[in-house]
C-alpha cells in the first residue's frame, strides 16, 4: 500500500506541474501568442473593407425548444459592441415551444436579427449539424460565430474575437465558456470538461501542430472564417458525428487551416444543463463518441482516473478508521494533490475555488456516466437528445 501511494503521489506531482504549465499556455480571447503559417491559396478577406451594408460577422444560432434561453441570448449578442457590422441568424429547428415567436418579437425591434425556419432532418444527419449547415447557407459575413442559445456574450466579446481573428487571418477560434451551474450533478460533472483538457491536451500543440489529434473545441463558441469552413467541408462533411464541434475542428486542421483554443471564459458564459437528467443524458451522448467509440481507450482513462483520484481518498478514510495514521497521511497527501490539479483547471475556467473539493464525487459521477455511455453505444440502444434518437 505504501509503495502504491508513493507512485500515485509522484504521478500527481508531475500532473500538477503539467497542469500549471498547460494552463499558462492558454491564450486569452483578444490576445494572440503564435503566428500560424497560412497557405497562399487561402483567401484572406479583410472584414473592414467590405461593401457598405454587408455584415462582417454572422452570428449563427441553432435553436430547438429554446424558449427559456433565446431572448436572453439574443439580448447579449445584440448588446455586444464592435467596430464592424454583424448579422444574427437564428434557425428554429422545428421547435414545439415558443422559440420562433420570441425570435420574431426581437426581430421586429432589431433589423440585424433574422429568423430561419428549419427543414425536416434528413436521414444520416445529426440535428445540430443539419441546423448549422442551413445557417451556413444563409450567412453573409466573412467570419461566422456558431453560437448556442444557452450561451451569453459579454459586451466586449465580439471585439475580442475579431481582434484575434484579424491576427489569425483564417481558420477557427474556439474555447470553453464559463460554466454556470445550479444542481449538484452540474457542479460535479460540467467543470470536468476543462479538467480533461488541462490534464491531457498540450494546449500549445493545438496552435502549433497540424496533427488533428491535438485539438479541442466547444460547440457553443466556434468563430470560423467562411473560407476555412468551406475548405473543411463544413457540417455536411461531419453530418453523422455526435460530437460535432470536435469533428469540425479536426476537419479544419486537416484542411490546412489554423485552430486556436482560447480562454474565453471572461467573455462567454453558459448554463449548458439545468438538471441532473440533462447532465446525465448530455454527457452519456458524448463520452463514448468523444473517445472515438474505443472501449479500450475509455476503459484506460477510467482506470487511470480511479487510480489517481478515487483510490487515495477511499484509502485515507479506511486507513484512518483502521488506525494506520502514517499511511493515512500519505493517502491524504495524494488526495490533496489531486484536488490541487482540479483547482488549476477550475481557476482557468472561472469556477469557484471551493468546487475543487468535490473532485472524488466528480470522478465517481464521470465514471458512472461513461460506463452508461459505453453500454448504450455498444448495445445499439443509442442516445436520446432533445426528442431525437441517435447512435
Amino acid at each position: 500500500m505504501f509503495m502504491t501511494l508513493k507512485i500515485i503521489i509522484v504521478i500527481l506531482i508531475c500532473q500538477l506541474g503539467f497542469a500549471i504549465w498547460n494552463a499558462a499556455m492558454l491564450p486569452k480571447l483578444g490576445n494572440y501568442k503564435y503566428k500560424h503559417r497560412i497557405s497562399e491559396d487561402i483567401k484572406q478577406s479583410d472584414p473592414h473593407s467590405l461593401p457598405e451594408g454587408r455584415p462582417s460577422v454572422s452570428v449563427l444560432i441553432p435553436a430547438r425548444n429554446e424558449a427559456l434561453n433565446i431572448e436572453e441570448c439574443l439580448t447579449s449578442v445584440l448588446n455586444s459592441y464592435s467596430d464592424v457590422f454583424f448579422e444574427v441568424l437564428v434557425l428554429d429547428d422545428r421547435s414545439t415551444d415558443e422559440t420562433a415567436d420570441i425570435v420574431r418579437r426581437v426581430q421586429a425591434s432589431d433589423s440585424r436579427v433574422k429568423l430561419l425556419e428549419g427543414k425536416e432532418l434528413p436521414q444520416g444527419w445529426i440535428g445540430k449539424s443539419h441546423a448549422c449547415y442551413q445557417l451556413a447557407q444563409e450567412a453573409q459575413g466573412v467570419w461566422w460565430l456558431f453560437f448556442d442559445a444557452d450561451t451569453r456574450l459579454a459586451p466586449d466579446a465580439l471585439s475580442a474575437a475579431i481582434k484575434m481573428a484579424n491576427n489569425q487571418k483564417s481558420g477557427l477560434i474556439t474555447g470553453f465558456p464559463k460554466q454556470e451551474t445550479g444542481t449538484w450533478l452540474e457542479r460535479l460533472v460540467v467543470p470536468m470538461m476543462m479538467f480533461t483538457i488541462i490534464c491531457h491536451l498540450p494546449i500549445f500543440m493545438v496552435q502549433r501542430s497540424n496533427d488533428p489529434r491535438f485539438v479541442a473545441a466547444h460547440g457553443a463558441f466556434m468563430f470560423i472564417h467562411r473560407d476555412s469552413y468551406m475548405a473543411s467541408g463544413g457540417h455536411e462533411g461531419i453530418k453523422a458525428g455526435l460530437v460535432d464541434d470536435m469533428a469540425l475542428a479536426r476537419a479544419v486542421k486537416i484542411s490546412g487551416h489554423p485552430v486556436t483554443l482560447a480562454d474565453v471564459h471572461y467573455h462567454v458564459s453558459m448554463r449548458m444543463y439545468r438538471n441532473a437528467s440533462e447532465v446525465w443524458n448530455g454527457y452519456r451522448k458524448n463520452i463514448y463518441e468523444g473517445v472515438g467509440r474505443s472501449g479500450f481507450l475509455l476503459g484506460g482513462v477510467l482506470l487511470l482516473y480511479t487510480f489517481l483520484y478515487l483510490l487515495p481518498p477511499i484509502c485515507a478514510v479506511i486507513l484512518c478508521i483502521l488506525g494506520h495514521g502514517e499511511l493515512a497521511l500519505w493517502a491524504g497527501a495524494a488526495t490533496l494533490l489531486g484536488i490541487a490539479v482540479k483547482a488549476v483547471s477550475d481557476k482557468s475556467s472561472g469556477q469557484p475555488g471551493w468546487i475543487c473539493l468535490l473532485l472524488p464525487g466528480s470522478i465517481a459521477s464521470l465514471v458512472a456516466i461513461a460506463i452508461s455511455s459505453w453500454k448504450s453505444g455498444v448495445s445499439g440502444k443509442g442516445y436520446i437528445w432533445k426528442g431525437r434518437r441517435y447512435g
